[in-house]
């Protein structure tokens, strides 16, 4: 092989290291945040004052730990999102009834 193929697969294999890196750090740092947001909506009533984005929220995220546990980071990252959205919606209905 000569070395410009060498170096061009070599730079295609780090840069598919990289976006790799990517989307599991923000799936993780994501999900973490889902996961707080759920606690606090758990704490302030969420599963009795609203229990749609309650159970929405507590379903995305455990689609978001299916596909990590499948390594799609990107579809955990996008339902780890999803998750976060749907507990911070249930967050602000429940300080709007309080």
């Amino acid at each position: 092989m000569s070395k410009k193929i060498w170096k061009l697969l070599m730079m295609l294999v780090l840069l598919s290291f990289f976006t790799t890196g990517c989307y599991y750090f923000a799936a993780r740092n994501e999900m973490k945040t889902a996961e707080k947001l759920i606690s606090e909506l758990k704490g302030a009533g969420g599963a009795t004052l609203v229990p749609y984005e309650y159970c929405s929220a507590q379903s995305f995220l455990e689609m978001a730990n299916l596909e990590a546990d499948q390594n799609d980071w990107k579809q955990a990252r996008d339902f780890a999102s999803r998750s976060k959205s749907a507990a911070e919606a249930g967050l602000s209905q429940v300080r709007r009834k309080k």
